[in-house]
């Protein structure tokens, strides 16, 4: 049996090749390429196409050697060799360290504003296997083709070194809403099982690919898109596009906002003053003294924050709604690679409308940590009002 993955050294230089049972596998689904037909049509006239890639760190583009060896830059790539007349731009809004449930809360910020025309979401593996993550995830989806350009969506699925990922759940959003899905696992894994590919061979660590693996993820995109082109009619007769469904869980996370030092006002501060910039997300809240309290207005039915952990002098914090249950947050984080933006939930099913969101320093911390610091990087609001 021939290998899905050839890797042949000459002149110093990686020649990848991956064969077409490999790429017929990753297809999960062709889904509604109606969407598609349209941006090929605007890119065969010559005009102007953006292509936008969001996600973890895999899109960001970790481990990769150089910028252009991205999967997100080498898909660009492919609009711009098959399209030469067009004018394709290229946004990177991949985040490390992030999933669907921040993603929801950005993607207008950091992506929509650019009115991308392609959008590739990638966020299967920092995404944990249930429900919530499929129902953030759905909130991605319905604010990018609910914009008034109608931009064409795919689902990229990435994997662990164990084979894992939120397939199985991001799958079911992108199979109501029609979206083509390609999945880097299922091309990939089967071969590392039987050991004809070896892990290091696609991957740079436990979850982050190499060149190839990037090479690889972009391929099974340019793939799929290869295909849909080669039936879209060049006469300028088009597919109609299909108005945006009902929510499969629920629309709660297709009504977001991200706020922070720059657009909110506390009601109440004690202890809390300017810390550190998030080089992501901006300025942030900080404080290091149990005791210091932090009461912002919110609104929405379902309230999070982002805040950052670090194995640091970091302390923890009691976060409550309205006075409601209360949920501990904490600093301190066991890893050595370095800090990131966590994510939590702090109340959901909320009454639309106002609320207040009290963060409070605790005197408890972990045992491992030497201070109390509690950096507070965003407030998130979903199930906003229309």
């Amino acid at each position: 049996m021939i290998s899905i993955l050839t890797i042949v050294a000459a002149s110093a230089v990686t020649v990848l090749q991956v064969d077409a049972e490999a790429s017929r596998r990753s297809v999960l689904s062709r889904g509604d390429t109606a969407r598609l037909a349209h941006v090929f049509r605007r890119a065969r006239s010559g005009g102007k196409v953006v292509i936008g890639v969001i996600g973890g760190s895999i899109t960001q583009g970790a481990l990769a050697s150089a910028e252009d060896k991205r999967w997100g830059n080498l898909v660009a790539q492919w609009w711009r060799e098959t399209f030469p007349k067009a004018a394709v731009e290229f946004v990177n809004a991949g985040i490390g360290a992030t999933g669907s449930d921040i993603g929801a809360h950005r993607v207008k910020a950091h992506l929509l504003g650019r009115r991308p025309d392609f959008v590739v979401a990638e966020y299967a593996l920092n995404d944990p296997a249930n429900e919530q993550a499929a129902e953030t995830l759905e909130g991605i989806v319905r604010q990018v083709l609910s914009r008034p350009n109608h931009p064409a969506m795919m689902l990229l699925f990435t994997m662990n070194n164990a084979g894992g990922n939120a397939q199985e759940f991001h799958a079911k959003v992108g199979r109501h809403y029609g979206l083509p899905m390609v999945s880097f696992r299922d091309a990939m894994w089967p071969e590392v099982q039987a050991g004809r590919v070896k892990w290091g061979d696609i991957e740079a660590d436990m979850v982050h690919p190499n060149d190839r693996g990037h090479a690889i993820c972009a391929r099974l995109i340019t793939d799929l898109l290869k295909g849909v082109l080669a039936h879209t009619p060049s006469d300028g007769s088009l597919p109609r596009i299909a108005r945006l469904p009902k929510p499969l869980i629920s629309d709660v996370f297709e009504r977001t906002a991200m706020l922070g030092p720059e657009n909110l006002t506390p009601k109440r501060i004690e202890g809390f003053g300017s810390g550190e910039r998030s080089w992501a997300f901006g300025p942030v809240w900080e404080a290091d003294r149990p005791g210091s309290v932090l009461e912002l207005p919110v609104e929405g039915t379902t309230v999070g924050i982002i805040y950052y952990r670090v194995m640091g002098p970091m302390g923890m914090a009691e976060v409550t709604v309205d006075g409601g249950p209360p949920v501990k947050l904490d600093g301190w984080f066991d890893q050595t690679w370095g800090g990131y933006d966590a994510c939590q939930f702090v109340a959901r099913g909320l009454k639309p409308g106002k609320h207040v969101l009290t963060i409070r320093l605790l005197e408890e911390k972990s045992p491992r940590s030497e201070g109390h610091k509690f950096r507070v990087v965003r407030v998130l609001c979903a199930g906003l009002r229309r």
